[in-house]
């Protein structure tokens, strides 16, 4: 997930995949010059612990449970924001 706040209104954090307003973010990292959003502290940590596993997680990709579920919750919202943590 490669995102600059310049050039994208919404990012998706790559541990869980909520979405992101890179413009309102204060948690972000970066690793091999590109810059990761995140929507909490949690996800953040993860993240550094192993960016690696989580380099090249794009928003469409189903991630297991958590994102079945929220995928699931989105439908069922009727795509309202959602908030992680």
């Amino acid at each position: 997930m490669k995102s600059s706040a310049a050039s994208k209104k919404i990012a998706v954090d790559p541990v869980c995949g909520m979405e992101v307003d890179p413009c309102n973010s204060e948690m972000t990292a970066e690793y091999e010059d590109e810059i990761f959003y995140f929507c909490a502290e949690g996800c953040q940590r993860t993240f550094e612990k192993n960016p690696g596993k989580y380099k090249n997680v794009t928003a469409g990709k189903k991630k297991g449970i958590w994102r079945r579920y929220l995928d699931r919750l989105n439908k069922s919202t009727d795509g309202k924001a959602m908030k992680c943590h």
